[in-house]
């Protein structure tokens, strides 16, 4: 910032040198074209910073887009699915059972523990030591 306000001092300077060349009867003008140019470069800043912070807000908002939701939420969704999988586990045991015997049992169980194994990871994603931080590969990051 200090570059610029250098800048701006040698702009008022020459300026005013001008103004003491040419006269008082110039000076109207001169004071406008200065305070035009002062005014450009304020525009100039005022526009980046607005760009600077709508970035940052929709990198916020993103990254609240992609995070998961609340645990009040998730905990219920996760309780009702447990429930639902062990009644559900009765019937399609029976079934495994009665058609294919032990391989039957086994396929129904392994398919039961599979539903149950991806609705835990996707409310946990450090469940099976995958870490979603900005140190590893392939993460979302600033760069």
């Amino acid at each position: 910032m200090e570059a610029r306000d250098a800048e701006l001092k040698k702009e008022l300077d020459a300026t005013l040198h001008i103004r003491k060349e040419l006269g008082e009867e110039y000076e109207s003008a001169l004071v406008d074209s200065f305070l035009e140019k002062v005014g450009q470069r304020l525009d100039g800043a005022v526009d980046r910073q607005v760009r600077r912070q709508l970035a940052e807000q929709q990198m916020v908002a993103a990254r609240d887009a992609r995070s998961p939701k609340g645990s009040s939420d998730s905990w219920g969704e996760r309780f009702g699915f447990g429930i639902v999988s062990l009644v559900l586990a009765v019937p399609l045991s029976a079934i495994g059972g009665g058609v294919a015997d032990l391989p039957g049992l086994l396929v129904a169980w392994a398919g039961i523990v599979g539903v149950n194994v991806v609705q835990a990871a996707r409310f946990s994603p450090n469940l099976f030591g995958r870490k979603r931080g900005r140190d590893t590969p392939g993460s979302d990051s600033d760069w």
